[in-house]
């Protein structure tokens, strides 16, 4: 059946929409699909975005590069911007902030080409994605920055379950105290299977594709 969605919070004006129900990821399942759909791909809702995130980074540590995870490269040129700014207090004022995106090879590593290891090679990475649940995705991301001599100061996202991911500090717009009944589990674990709930949706990237 359809995900039924509801207002969460406003987000510069535009509203960033959630539905509670059984819903599969690759790395878990959860029982609320968050839609960041009018945050990722519109220049106001993504500006809102950076504008909130830069407040939670600036002053905590530089930014050299941002690694745009789950189709977030509009947000990250955004928060670029916001953390460059003159007179902002941010450890990054005045400087260039690459914006980075990898690529997945056949054995599923995050890679970058030869011509993009200058972007992450003795630089602060920032992490950016759209939501941290197991913070999985931010550690693999984390593993290839390290791989081509970045380092990574942080993670950001929209929406995060975790503050701290093996010692990497994660800032987010909202997390478990907006959420509070947020939960995740295993595929093998989750007690919605076991009580023979229906998946209603798998999610990715690109958003979710309902179950008939």
């Amino acid at each position: 059946m359809e995900p039924k969605f509801f207002p969460l919070l406003k987000i510069g004006g535009t509203p960033l929409l959630a539905a509670k129900g059984h819903f599969a990821t690759s790395n878990s399942h959860i029982n609320y699909f968050i839609d960041v759909t009018a945050q990722k791909y519109s220049l106001r809702g993504a500006e809102a975005v950076a504008h909130m995130l830069c407040e939670k980074i600036k002053g905590r540590f530089p930014v050299d590069s941002i690694l745009c995870m789950d189709g977030t490269s509009v947000i990250g040129a955004c928060l670029a911007k916001e953390l460059t700014k003159a007179g902002g207090r941010s450890l990054s004022e005045g400087s260039n902030i690459y914006i980075v995106k990898g690529e997945l090879n056949s054995g599923g590593k995050l890679i970058f080409r030869d011509n993009a290891v200058f972007m992450l090679e003795g630089k602060h990475v920032l992490i950016l994605a759209c939501s941290l649940t197991t913070g999985k995705t931010a550690l693999q991301g984390r593993e290839s920055v390290e791989f081509y001599g970045g380092r990574v100061v942080g993670a950001a996202a929209v929406y995060a379950a975790v503050h701290d991911l093996d010692g990497m500090p994660v800032v987010s717009l909202f997390d478990t105290n907006t959420l509070p009944d947020y939960v995740s589990y295993a595929p093998s674990e989750c007690p919605m299977c076991k009580r023979g709930e229906p998946i209603d949706a798998v999610i990715n990237t690109f958003g979710f594709s309902k179950l008939k």
